[in-house]
């Protein structure tokens, strides 16, 4: 219903814009439209016993081709460290998934300053191949993160602009990102999108930002 609701306003989607969806996996589905459909998370194989796990053969039935990677919430909560992370990214590279790639810093590496954050960032590419070109890179400060907080501009601006002396790929910001807020995002150099969360819960507020 969600899809079927959002297709129909992305017909007036302005030349370019790309829309993606990371539904939960209880609700994957095949689609066919300007939406493209992604996991929010995958197991670096094909099938196997791997109890709770969606492998490659599962996201095949939908014919689902984009992943999430290296998202916070994955590292932070469920542990998964930087070289587990890299395994994931080879192997679904390997696959020829574009790959939505996650890195963000936690609100003590923040207020050690902007040598420190970069340092944190640029450690969350190892083992990552930045010339991969189904690669998408998306910031996400943590402490943004569903907490109402975004990013103060200067930040945005500031952390998007060192991170893109280190790749040519597109850059999008992800943290507290909502219909109030997305035209100043939006405006940032350096900013080619964004990660949306709550506010994509929704699909009238995820419209709004669409078209904003």
């Amino acid at each position: 219903a969600y899809l079927k609701t959002l297709e129909a306003k992305l017909s007036k989607m302005h030349s370019g814009d790309r829309v993606l969806v990371f539904p939960p996996a209880t609700a994957l589905t095949a689609h066919t439209g300007n939406i493209t459909v992604g996991a929010q998370n995958a197991y670096r194989e094909r099938n196997g016993a791997f109890t709770g796990e969606t492998g490659l053969e599962q996201l095949e039935e939908f014919g689902i081709k984009t992943v999430l990677v290296g998202h916070s919430e994955r590292r932070d909560i469920f542990g998964e460290s930087q070289s587990f992370v890299a395994e994931k990214f080879a192997y679904f590279k390997a696959q020829g998934f574009e790959i939505v790639y996650c890195i963000g810093e936690a609100l003590k590496v923040r207020e050690a300053g902007e040598e420190a954050v970069m340092t944190h960032l640029l450690s969350q590419f190892e083992g990552i191949d930045l010339s991969y070109e189904k690669l998408i890179i998306a910031y996400e400060p943590i402490w943004a993160i569903g907490t109402g907080r975004s990013a103060k501009v200067e930040e945005i601006a500031s952390t998007h602009a060192a991170l893109k002396k280190h790749f040519d790929r597109p850059l999008l910001y992800g943290g507290s990102a909502k219909p109030a807020n997305i035209k100043e995002i939006i405006s940032i150099d350096g900013v080619d999108g964004v990660l949306v969360g709550s506010a994509s819960l929704e699909v009238e507020s995820f419209a709004q930002m669409i078209f904003a």
